[in-house]
């Protein structure tokens, strides 16, 4: 019962947004509308909501189609460049980007999944190394390293690690994801542990 209870959470999470994020243009259509059944049936919350969800998705799929496509790319240039001159948001917007950027590119030489010793000596936790580093005065390479939280990988630690200290695993993102999100429920059958 509860991997069913915590899909229905997420899923219900998300109707929720979508919903909420097109009902509005729903009601704005539903009172402009002269058809008196076609109104009603605006109006009822669950057809408004499954409707809301559609338009909403349909919507998604467009902007993603209309930025992948040249005037389409400049647009989106353009508001980046806006979002980056508004004060506070500049530090949230530029850190998310850059983030999901990192995510999207293998780090030189390590792998991007690995176990590292975390909490103590003895334990070992899945990290994700999001760039190499190196120490001021040793010229030693280090990690950084993201350590995700279980079960909501959004929150979580970062730590600086020597690179020799790391454990390569030889796991996607998808399945390093996986692993988190499920508390280990999921997992390969067999892991490197020591180094």
């Amino acid at each position: 019962m509860i991997p069913l209870w915590v899909t229905w959470l997420v899923f219900k999470f998300i109707f929720v947004q979508l919903s909420d994020l097109g009902r509005p243009g729903i009601v704005a259509i539903a009172k402009a509308t002269h058809n008196e059944s076609l109104s009603q049936w605006l109006l009822d919350p669950w057809f408004q909501s499954f409707l809301a969800i559609i338009v909403t998705l349909l919507l998604l799929y467009m902007l993603g189609l209309f930025a992948s496509k040249v005037i389409g790319r400049r647009i989106l240039g353009f508001f980046d460049h806006i979002m980056h001159r508004i004060p506070v948001v500049q530090t949230i917007y530029g850190a998310v980007s850059k983030l999901i950027g990192v995510l999207q590119s293998k780090p030189d030489n390590v792998q991007r999944v690995v176990l590292i010793a975390f909490p103590n000596p003895q334990m070992r936790t899945v990290g994700f190394v999001t760039r190499v580093i190196r120490d001021e005065k040793t010229d030693q390479e280090l990690a950084v390293v993201y350590v995700p939280t279980t079960p909501n990988p959004t929150s979580g630690y970062m730590e600086i690690i020597p690179l020799e200290d790391l454990i390569s695993t030889d796991w996607t993102m998808d399945e390093a994801m996986t692993f988190i999100l499920s508390a280990g429920a999921v997992s390969p059958e067999r892991v490197n542990y020591t180094s």
